[in-house]
């Protein structure tokens, strides 16, 4: 028993560091959003996006709207991402906007899927979050400024980061499939 309790409190520990809310509800019961139905949805086009919050509350599942615009958080070890070992890239679900390569992917184990650096320098923006009496840096997407995650500095090297990501608002796209 007493080899167990450093083993919940760092579970503890990291689930807080993570969550944005502390009424957690699911947010999965969307049906999945096909990008033909958003006119914004490109793998390509790089180019920032200006889109009012009532135009992406037309366009959105709840569920991702919740997170990508209202900075709500999935509750952990529940995101289809989490703990996914695939070989591919990880995009925006909002955007499309290429985020990371699946080889900077590791199990963090604080229930999100984290990876220790972006795609490219301009794949994300950060913003200081100073919710729930802590000071964090929230992740953006660099395209259309939606809502990841949190970066936080207990990553692994080379990088020394924790990109700790929403699934909801990542698509993947397996390695070979373009």
């Amino acid at each position: 028993m007493r080899s167990t309790i450093p083993v919940l409190l760092s579970l503890a520990l990291a689930t807080v560091g993570c969550a944005q809310h502390s009424e957690q509800q699911p947010l999965s019961s969307d049906p999945i959003m096909h990008p033909a139905s958003n006119p914004y949805y490109s793998r390509t086009d790089t180019t920032k996006l200006n889109v009012t919050d009532a135009e992406w509350k037309r366009v959105l599942p709840v569920s991702i709207y919740a997170i990508a615009r209202e900075a709500d958080t999935e509750r952990p070890f529940t995101g289809k991402y989490w703990d996914f070992e695939g070989l591919g890239n990880y995009y925006c679900a909002v955007c499309g906007n290429p985020l990371f390569k699946s080889d900077s992917k590791f199990g963090s184990s604080c229930g999100w899927p984290s990876f220790y650096e972006a795609l490219r320098p301009t794949s994300v923006a950060y913003k200081t979050d100073a919710t729930l009496g802590m000071v964090r840096t929230e992740v953006l997407c660099g395209r259309c400024d939606s809502h990841l995650g949190h970066i936080f500095d207990d990553g692994p090297p080379p990088t020394g980061k924790r990109f700790c990501m929403n699934s909801l608002v990542l698509d993947f796209e397996p390695e070979g499939k373009r």
